[in-house]
């Protein structure tokens, strides 16, 4: 049997890059996949692509920024294979500009498509998976989220996407704990890839190798492992940030308490510049901030 033979998967923002790879990637492991992507050509495109290679695809364009369009993708995916498995949150945008010159729009687009729209699918899906666990029904479920090493380091130039990243990565741990209980695993991902976001952004860094050798910036490298996030052998791994590209997996190291001085009593404000200089110097230095 296939690793997610069965499964129903959402993915948004499938309609290419990443979301693509991972759609194909989805198929050939068995499962049943809603092509998720704002642009319904390019999403009817790969679902004939999964279905052409021995799959079972569905092309959708909800809107995932509102409840009511995240409920209308549910219910197609539910009335075509039955029933929700897998969400991938995917899709995203960007508008990149220094931070004092972003406008009201480019920050409020960003957090609307990327925070908002790994809200709303989640919160429906999870109120669904919810009430099937308590109504006595065995759960195996799985949400997978993308942050961003921009969401984890900072990175010049891109502070609404930056900061939106961040707290995709901070509602994955929150949503890892509340609903271990239904059978739901969260878990998130910092892909690192070529699309149409990375060619936008750093497009000498991320084009395909002419040598032919291996490419280290294919979507493709990254999908085996939102693949097995999503398969039914992944239910002992949650709350977890992983990094990929190419070849390479990373663990993400989540915030912590680092350096610690307790006085016992309360501090004066005269006191503190030689004790903030100490934790300093005591502390774990973060990564530093791309593009610094």
């Amino acid at each position: 049997m296939r690793i997610c033979e069965n499964r129903t998967v959402i993915i948004t923002g499938a309609g290419g890059g990443l979301g693509r790879a991972y759609a194909l990637a989805f198929g050939q492991a068995g499962a049943n996949v809603v092509v998720n992507d704002i642009r319904i050509e390019a999403a009817t495109q790969v679902a004939a692509e999964v279905t052409a290679a021995g799959g079972q695809a569905l092309a959708n364009q909800g809107d995932i920024t509102s409840m009511a369009g995240a409920q209308s993708i549910v219910d197609a995916a539910v009335a075509t294979f039955g029933e929700v498995h897998v969400l991938v949150n995917n899709a995203g945008i960007l508008r990149d500009r220094m931070f004092i010159s972003l406008s009201e729009e480019d920050w409020d687009m960003v957090m609307k498509v990327h925070l908002k729209g790994h809200f709303c699918l989640a919160n429906i899906l999870g109120r669904r998976w919810r009430d099937a666990a308590k109504a006595g029904n065995k759960v195996d479920a799985r949400i997978i989220n993308t942050s961003s090493g921009a969401g984890l380091q900072g990175s010049i130039g891109q502070s609404n996407y930056s900061a939106a990243k961040g707290g995709i990565a901070s509602l994955t741990l929150v949503q890892a704990a509340e609903m271990a209980r239904y059978g739901v695993t969260v878990n998130g991902l910092a892909p690192a890839a070529r699309t149409a976001m990375t060619e936008s952004a750093m497009p000498d860094v991320v084009k395909a190798p002419a040598d032919g050798s291996f490419d280290a910036w294919a979507p493709d490298n990254v999908a085996p492992l939102v693949v097995w996030l999503g398969s039914p052998e992944s239910s002992h791994i949650t709350g977890k940030l992983f990094e990929s590209q190419g070849g390479r997996i990373s663990m993400c190291d989540g915030w912590r308490t680092d350096a610690t001085i307790d006085k016992g009593a309360r501090w004066q404000p005269e006191e503190l510049g030689p004790i903030i200089d100490q934790l300093i110097s005591q502390a774990t230095p973060a990564q530093k901030v791309w593009g610094t």
